[in-house]
């Protein structure tokens, strides 16, 4: 049975219209997923230019922390100003890359390019850092050595100082004069010894001045100062004095002889012109302003 042509010609439209749709179909899956891997490649290609922005960014802050370690291990002023100058350029740099895009290759590449540039001159600086350094360490350990021979020399200087101040002491000790041998007699108005204390008219100090070559020899003067039982000095005038141990003190009386190193014997007078009350009297001899010999006795009648 033959078709109609009406119904003939529809069947082919939509045979024609099916095969179109099914085509259309088969487009469209393929573009959808054409566009779903150019999306995961572009996707893929800005995780990579992030990646590579951050290692950029990683490298630039690294060299920061570089440029302040070795700021902080250097006493050249000039050289640090340099450094910091490069530091800051540095940070710039990284301020700038921060900013930009990821997607923007071309600007990150130049910004790398620049801390290369950056980088070499920091490895000069280095250099000259590594070339100060080394010549320090020479001069310090010159300086060591240096210091080491002074305090040597210094100790050494200290030690003769003391030898020799040790013996400035010896010889001065040994050029003290010394009088020993010392007595008193009690003598009466005529001059003659006597045993009473009420009829002394004077008191006789017999002393030796021992020998002593060391002592400087010329003029010396003899003082003898007599000290009662109240520690009262005996003296004829408050101007009697001589120096002793920073200060004037009073004497009872005083003799003036040649001295030439060998011992001498002599004599010293009190005239007694007070009561002297019984008691023990301390007499003490001075020569150079040192004193060079004591003795005591005693008034019982």
């Amino acid at each position: 049975m033959a078709l109609d042509p009406i119904k003939k010609n529809n069947l082919i439209i939509i045979s024609i219209a099916a095969l179109l749709i099914v085509a259309l179909s088969v487009a469209v899956f393929y573009f959808v997923n054409k566009a779903k891997e150019k999306d995961k490649e572009m996707a893929e290609v800005v995780e990579m230019m992030n990646f590579d922005k951050q290692q950029v960014e990683k490298e630039f802050s690294d060299m920061t922390m570089e440029f302040d370690g070795y700021t902080s291990n250097i006493q050249n002023d000039s050289l640090i100003q340099l450094l910091q100058n490069e530091k800051t350029k540095v940070q710039q740099l990284l301020d700038e890359l921060r900013v930009t895009k990821s997607t923007n290759a071309v600007r990150i590449a130049q910004l790398r390019k620049e801390l290369v540039t950056v980088r070499k001159v920091m490895i000069q600086y280095v250099n000259q850092i590594d070339s100060l350094n080394s010549a320090n360490k020479v001069l310090k350990t010159e300086n060591v050595e240096v210091h080491r021979k002074y305090q040597a020399a210094s100790e050494n200087a200290q030690q003769l100082a003391k030898e020799k101040e040790s013996l400035n002491q010896v010889v001065t000790r040994a050029s003290i004069m010394e009088v020993t041998n010392i007595s008193m007699s009690l003598l009466n108005n005529k001059g003659k010894k006597t045993n009473w204390s009420s009829q002394t008219a004077n008191l006789q100090f017999n002393f030796t001045i021992a020998k002593n070559i060391t002592a400087q020899p010329g003029e010396k003067t003899v003082y003898l100062r007599i000290t009662r039982p109240d520690d009262d000095v005996l003296t004829k005038s408050p101007n009697n004095t001589f120096p002793f141990e920073n200060q004037n003190i009073a004497y009872s009386a005083s003799k003036s002889i040649e001295y030439t190193g060998d011992a001498v014997n002599d004599v010293l007078y009190w005239k007694v012109g007070e009561i002297l009350p019984k008691g023990t009297y301390r007499a003490e001899f001075f020569i150079d302003g040192n004193r060079v010999g004591s003795f005591k006795f005693v008034f019982e009648k």
